[in-house]
Order: C-alpha cells, then sequence, then structure tokens
C-alpha cells in the first residue's frame, strides 16, 4: 500500500495522487463502460426493442455504479482514514454528506 501521506488529499484541496495501476484500472472500468454506452447508442440507431435497451441501459448504470463504489473505496482506504489519524475535522461529515449523496 503506497504511503498515503504522499497519495491523499487535504481536505479542501480537490487532489489525489493515485498509482499507475489505480489509474490503468479505473480508466479500463471507464472503457468498458463507455463501450456499453455506445453499444446502447447503436441499439437505438437500429431500432432495438425497448427492453433490451433497458435491459442494457441498467447493465451501464450499474457498471458505473460499480466504478464508484471502487473510487471511494479508495477514498476511505486513504483520504478518510488519513484525515481521522490526522484528527482533521470534518472528515467524517465529509464522508457522510458524500454518501448522502450517493445513495439517492
Amino acid at each position: 500500500m503506497p504511503e498515503m501521506e504522499d497519495s491523499c488529499c487535504r481536505m479542501g484541496e480537490r487532489h489525489k495522487t493515485r498509482s499507475p495501476e489505480e489509474i490503468r484500472a479505473l480508466t479500463n472500468r471507464l472503457n468498458r463502460i463507455e463501450g456499453q454506452v455506445r453499444g446502447i447508442r447503436a441499439m437505438l440507431e437500429k431500432d432495438a426493442y425497448c427492453p433490451d435497451i433497458l435491459t442494457q441501459t441498467e447493465a451501464a448504470r450499474s457498471a458505473l455504479d460499480a466504478f464508484a463504489r471502487e473510487v471511494l473505496s479508495g477514498h476511505i482506504r486513504t483520504c478518510v482514514v488519513e484525515d481521522i489519524r490526522g484528527e482533521r475535522e470534518g472528515a467524517v461529515e465529509e464522508l457522510l454528506r458524500l454518501l448522502q449523496k450517493l445513495m439517492r
């Protein structure tokens, strides 16, 4: 696990350094999602049956949700842990606000 001091943002700075492996994994997920969305567009252009389009739309939404969970997991393991260990005020409240947004 990389040094947290080197990888995490400070609250309010809105920046996080990610390892090349993390960037590659997240980018690969986004590329697959992008392909799914292009496939949905192609289905629409080919007058595909509505339930088939909706099924593919749900698959893309699930993939995007999985991407978000992965980013959130990394954020908690690094930035949030560092902020709590450093007794930075507001870290837990910021996480709770983020979770409220994500759970809508």
